[in-house]
């Protein structure tokens, strides 16, 4: 199923990932919670997508691409007019899936370009590298995934639940200090 193969495959490029069955469930977890972006089927049990993004809208600005296999450009179009912020049509290939997470991810951090340059430190969202002084900093996926979100969020407050929201996925068993080993 496509669901499962696209979070597998986020979750492999270093993502968290929380996943719904169908509308509903998406539309709840999608208000309850904050999510760096969304990625909404337009073809949902229970609710479609149409009707999920415009709930959505009413109290969140989360960064959405829509997936579907309507590829009529008045599809696009609404889907855009709705409040999506990009849109994908089914079949596609993973890689630019990723591509264009990324880029949705960066663009709602008000950070368009893929390197994040804090002094010495030059962070590479592309090919998720890090480098200090031009030289390779070696870091796990979950070590990346924090500094990345740190550099994205520098000079506000990140609480600890935030970065937990950011950093594990609804099915992590995640002790309460493995944060801290992190940091």
């Amino acid at each position: 199923d496509v669901n499962h193969a696209v979070a597998t495959y986020l979750r492999e490029e270093g993502y968290s990932v929380d996943t719904a069955a169908d509308g509903e469930e998406g539309l709840y977890k999608a208000t309850v919670w904050n999510y760096d972006a969304i990625l909404l089927d337009v073809m949902l049990p229970k609710i479609d997508g149409w009707r999920v993004l415009t709930d959505l809208r009413k109290s969140k600005k989360t960064p959405v691409l829509m997936l579907t296999a309507r590829d009529a450009v008045n599809d696009r179009v609404r889907g855009l007019n709705t409040g999506a912020d990009d849109y994908l049509v089914k079949p596609f290939e993973l890689c630019e899936l990723s591509a264009r997470v990324k880029a949705l991810i960066r663009r709602a951090a008000g950070q368009p370009r893929p390197l994040i340059t804090i002094g010495n430190v030059v962070i590479n969202t592309t090919n998720r590298t890090v480098t200090r002084d031009g030289a390779a900093v070696a870091l796990t996926a979950k070590e990346f995934a924090l500094l990345q979100f740190l550099a994205l969020h520098r000079g506000e407050l990140v609480t600890r639940t935030a970065i937990y929201d950011h950093l594990f996925d609804e099915n992590d068993e995640t002790l309460s200090n493995l944060l801290d080993v992190y940091i």
